[in-house]
């Protein structure tokens, strides 16, 4: 008896549906177990990439199927990224592999969750990082039942583990040596985390029952003491107290002390989940000191609890008992038809409950969704209305086994939904990229067309600019004056030299001279103040420059934002339909696969059910012909009693 104290948005319906087939393929395998990581685990509480913090949220909330399907998602994008130093996932990617084998092992995808936690471990990594998971290899193959291997992996890691998960590596050690039956290398593990608060009380009750396996009583005796007077301040701590202290009682009994028996079994909790066998036993360690009358308190109060556990049945046929020991054969007569009486109520249920499974109603009840929004939902199933399948079944179904196999069940068909869901979400997307393609497709031929002659436009712009630019960069080393004047004195220049032309060809007389000089003249006047303003015009044409670079460039993000806008219309409603259906073709096959198997799974169970309530049936038939051959017995000695002188 070994005790383990108890990180996107779905984008790619591909990666998910991956995760659907591997559900379902392990529940053929028969992968059973829930996976309980220890407590020493350290999942990131601080994340940079929004998808993995995502992927965290769903985790936290211990909805471990969600959380892969959108870290296998962003994994699987970031792996395909050219430039990974600049994906935001790169600076927590070890966190980010190590957080999918963790979710794997909490979906019980052993498997995946080994292979993911190789390739971290084969990876250059920093050796704290190979150490821890060297530590959660070890901790899968304990979970799969695979000591050797547990082992191997612990041997790996080095003398000075982390600080954060020394304590669960000693811890886990311990638990696999006990499961190799080396009980003694299990108590020397063990000792060295007596005073571990994360640990205590589990590694005081392990180490009890190591020394127990090793033969030495003695000392297994005072550890289970001292497990069983530990201060615990949750659930699972006060728990392992309380199985400290009903083992010790067992064994103290067992060796005849039945006075430190008793005030170890009083030491257990009246309301924890070990107080039935706790009063139990209590009961018959006083029957064993002769001590009838002392018996009676605890059958008394156990007689009076929930009747379909098998301690309570036991009482009910313990406490007669005790009272005819004590000679006080009516009450024990009343107390045996009291039981008879019981015995067939629970009968009647059991009957009831055979049949409602046979209706199919069992497996419907364990789907109810209000009943699994609660931690403690089996406990629940007693109070369920209308539903006589499950209130008998409560010890059966909280067994290990069982909740494997059922857990396996759950899985199945929350996938089915899961599945179902996708199929209406994929044809969602097809009447989506056909809505699309009916309101784009007459639209974007017209706009093509006119995008077209305006990009021409704006090429024969952007060229005469850049010629502008290259002949402003050749004035800065070469002037050229004449290039900066204005309109009016291109104008008046044209002019000049036209009366010029015909000045000269009018012959050399004197006022042909004196027009030709003054033409001359005018001319000067105009290069002068030309070459005189040269710097300032050639600052101002580089001013205008600047703004129309301005404006060029936010016309060319404007052209950039079309083109994108014009991209992402035609992408929205082109391309979709084979995707679509061929994921809606897989979708289809793996429903029908996971129909099949969730329906040989329900059957499995409905098989172990009933064949629990038979053997609970026959169980309280012996009970009930036991009390009433006593109550005809009691009746008799009662009797014999009143008439006696």
């Amino acid at each position: 008896m070994h005790f383990l104290p108890c990180r996107h948005r779905f984008r790619v319906v591909n990666a998910a549906l991956g995760l659907a087939v591997a559900t379902f393929a392990l529940a053929v395998a028969g992968v059973a177990g829930r996976a309980s990581l220890a407590s020493a685990d350290q999942a990131p509480t601080r994340a940079a990439d929004p998808h993995f913090r995502e992927a965290l949220f769903y985790a936290y909330q211990g909805n471990f199927f969600e959380a892969l399907e959108r870290l296998d998602s962003e994994l699987a994008q970031h792996y395909e990224v050219d430039e990974r130093a600049l994906d935001s996932l790169y600076a927590e990617l070890a966190d980010a592999e190590f957080s999918v084998g963790d979710f794997e092992l909490r979906y019980r995808m052993h498997l995946r969750a080994g292979r993911a936690i190789r390739a971290v471990m084969a990876a250059e990594v920093p050796e704290p990082v190979r150490e821890d998971a060297a530590y959660r290899l070890a901790r899968l193959h304990f979970q799969k039942g695979q000591p050797r291997a547990a082992l191997d992996a612990l041997d790996s890691i080095g003398e000075a583990p982390p600080k954060n998960i020394r304590d669960a590596i000693t811890y886990l050690r311990a638990n696999v040596l006990l499961m190799l039956n080396r009980p003694s290398e299990a108590a020397e593990a063990l000792r060295k985390i007596q005073n571990s608060e994360e640990f205590e009380g589990f590694s005081a009750y392990n180490l009890g029952i190591a020394l127990l396996e090793g033969g030495e009583a003695a000392a297994a005796v005072r550890q289970l003491d001292r497990g069983g007077k530990i201060h615990a301040k949750d659930r699972e701590a006060m728990a392992i107290r309380d199985k400290s202290n009903l083992v010790l009682g067992t064994l103290l009994g067992e060796a005849g002390e039945n006075q430190r028996a008793q005030k170890t079994f009083e030491r257990v909790r009246l309301e924890g989940p070990f107080s039935n066998q706790a009063l139990l036993r209590a009961g018959w360690s006083e029957v064993t000191a002769g001590q009838f009358d002392r018996a009676v308190v605890p059958w008394t109060i156990l007689a009076e609890r929930d009747g379909t556990d098998e301690a309570v049945q036991e009482a009910q046929l313990a406490l007669p008992f005790a009272y005819s020991k004590l000679n006080i054969h009516s009450r024990a007569a009343v107390l045996y038809e009291r039981a008879a009486s019981s015995f067939g109520s629970e009968l009647g249920k059991i009957e009831a409950s055979l049949g409602s499974i046979r209706d199919g109603n069992f497996l419907e009840a364990l789907e109810r969704e209000e009943i699994r929004q609660d931690r403690d939902w089996v406990i629940r199933l007693r109070s369920l209305p209308e539903a006589p399948e499950t209130y008998y079944l409560v010890s059966l179904i909280a067994s290990h086994d069982f909740q494997s196999a059922l857990q396996n069940y759950l899985d199945l068909a929350e996938m089915r939904r899961k599945l179902l869901d996708w199929q209406r979400s994929l044809a969602a997307f097809e009447d989506m990229t056909q809505v699309r393609s009916r309101y784009y497709a007459p639209k974007i031929p017209e706009i093509d067309r006119r995008f077209r002659q305006l990009d021409a436009q704006m090429r024969v712009r952007l060229e005469q600019r850049r010629h502008l630019d290259e002949r402003l960069t050749k004035m800065l080393t070469a002037p050229a004056p004449e290039l900066l004047a204005t309109a009016d004195e291109q104008a008046t220049r044209s002019s000049i030299e036209n009366l010029r032309s015909r000045i000269n060809r009018m012959g050399d007389s004197p006022g042909v001279s004196r027009q030709r000089k003054r033409a001359e003249r005018l001319l000067g006047v105009l290069s002068w103040r030309l070459e005189t303003t040269y710097h300032e015009r050639l600052t101002e044409v580089h001013t205008h420059l600047a703004v129309l670079n301005s404006d060029v460039k936010a016309l060319e993000e404007q052209y950039a934002r079309f083109v994108r806008t014009r991209q992402a219309a035609a992408h929205s409603y082109v391309g979709y339909t084979g995707p679509i259906q061929n994921l809606d073709e897989r979708v289809r096959i793996a429903l029908d696969a996971i129909s099949t198997i969730r329906e040989q799974q329900g059957q499995v169970l409905e098989e172990v059910a009933i064949r629990e309530l038979e053997r609970r049936r026959e169980r309280l038939r012996a009970h009930q012909n036991k009390a009433r051959f006593a109550f005809a017995d009691s009746y008799d000695r009662a009797a014999k009693h009143r008439i006696a002188p």
